[in-house]
């Protein structure tokens, strides 16, 4: 029996513990905070989801980098949903195909999965705090004093750059930058924008836009987003997150069932004397939350029928800039693939995988983030415990 450290007790670092220690190998799992879990704990109190059921090829094709992509084709949608009801967790698919557990929480299946893990022999360490490198040796910060541990393998899965309350911190990057690792910058992901309201805006704060499309200059998405007192927030934006990010143009249809002529012929219909809000109302059935969004960004407004019919159906969103990477639900940016095999192992230190959102990938909320998660958490594992069978 050879020994194995996983650092980090996110999904990615249980997972690759549970398949280290299935391959019969002596594992300590530490994690800097009180308790393990923590992000997918705070993700499953709006109700976890899990994973996404559709077809694998739209699934994989959310991912940024084709080497996620490809260790999640090995685990995907289907083997999530195994592994959730072989602890026990019994599951639903929603309207839009999000998978959830029954519950709606992320308790009892990180309880179950930690009494599995437990019954496995892996030992788990909290309040470990990794420090860094001594010589072949990784340095803690333990309530018992300063400890170093040198084990045969070891897999870093210490999360990304946001939620930094929660544990994904980013302290790691010197340390393995130090070591030759090459740390791509990290940004926010899956994360709001700011704009710049009006005051008449302010009662509207909070509600959400529902039933219109969001237009990019390579996307059209329907997706729910909220007006909130920073800008917008919510899945409808996630989705498009990334590009908005990199400097991608934004626009609403706020009638995305009508065509610009259907909808400039309802307008026309009604006497141009009606006041603007009223036409908007009745021939293009905005509700109040869309109307507000029609007044704020489309003045002045055209008269002409087809020139508005036009706005409607094309309002420009002035985008601020991107909410700050602490209040991303995610990071982008992580080690680079160009400093990993195939296997997930650092090209500069032999012995030492890495998973999780620590790479260098990103993925749009709806359940691909956490089943990736959980891809390279299995796939970092069974590389290691490879490598321990057939190391002298």
């Amino acid at each position: 029996m050879k020994d194995a450290l996983v650092i980090g007790g996110g999904p990615a670092g249980l997972m690759a513990a549970e398949e280290l220690a299935r391959a019969g190998h002596a594992v300590t799992l530490t994690e800097a905070k009180p308790t393990l879990a923590r992000k997918f704990l705070m993700a499953g109190k709006s109700g976890l989801n899990l994973t996404k059921d559709e077809p694998r090829e739209a699934f994989l094709s959310h991912y940024s980098h084709p080497q996620i992509a490809a260790i999640t084709r090995e685990f995907g949608p289907e083997e999530v949903q195994d592994f959730a009801r072989d602890l026990g967790i019994e599951l639903f698919t929603g309207s839009t195909g999000r998978v959830f557990p029954v519950e709606m929480k992320a308790s009892p299946m990180l309880r179950a999965w930690i009494a599995r893990l437990e019954r496995l022999g892996v030992t788990i360490r909290t309040r470990w705090r990794w420090q860094g490198f001594d010589g072949d040796g990784l340095v803690f910060d333990t309530p018992d004093g300063r400890q170093c541990l040198y084990p045969d393998v070891t897999i870093l899965a210490l999360g990304g750059a946001s939620w930094p309350r929660l544990g994904s911190d980013a302290e790691w990057v010197p340390w393995l930058a130090t070591k030759g690792v090459t740390v791509s910058p990290f940004q926010p992901s899956n994360m709001g924008f700011a704009i710049d309201w009006s005051p008449h805006m302010a009662d509207l704060l909070g509600q959400p836009v529902k039933g219109a499309a969001l237009i990019t200059p390579t996307r059209r998405t329907r997706g729910e987003f909220v007006i909130s007192t920073r800008g917008i927030e919510g899945g409808g934006i996630y989705e498009i997150s990334a590009e908005l990010r990199d400097g991608a143009p934004l626009s609403l249809d706020l009638v995305p069932d009508l065509s610009v002529e259907d909808l400039a012929t309802r307008l026309a219909k009604l006497p141009p004397k009606q006041s603007l809000s009223n036409r908007l109302r009745k021939a293009a059935k905005l509700d109040p939350v869309k109307l507000a969004l029609a007044l704020e960004w489309g003045r002045p407004m055209p008269n002409e029928p087809a020139q508005l019919a036009a706005t409607l159906k094309s309002l420009p969103v002035p985008l601020g800039p991107p909410r700050p990477l602490s209040e991303a639900i995610s990071s982008a940016g992580g080690i680079a693939w160009g400093s990993l095999t195939d296997d997930l192992e650092l090209t500069d230190l032999p012995g030492v995988f890495a998973a999780g959102e620590m790479l260098d990938w990103e993925a749009p909320t709806g359940g691909y983030l956490l089943t990736a998660c959980l891809a390279s958490g299995r796939h970092s594992g069974r590389a290691a415990a490879k490598r321990l069978a057939t190391s002298s």
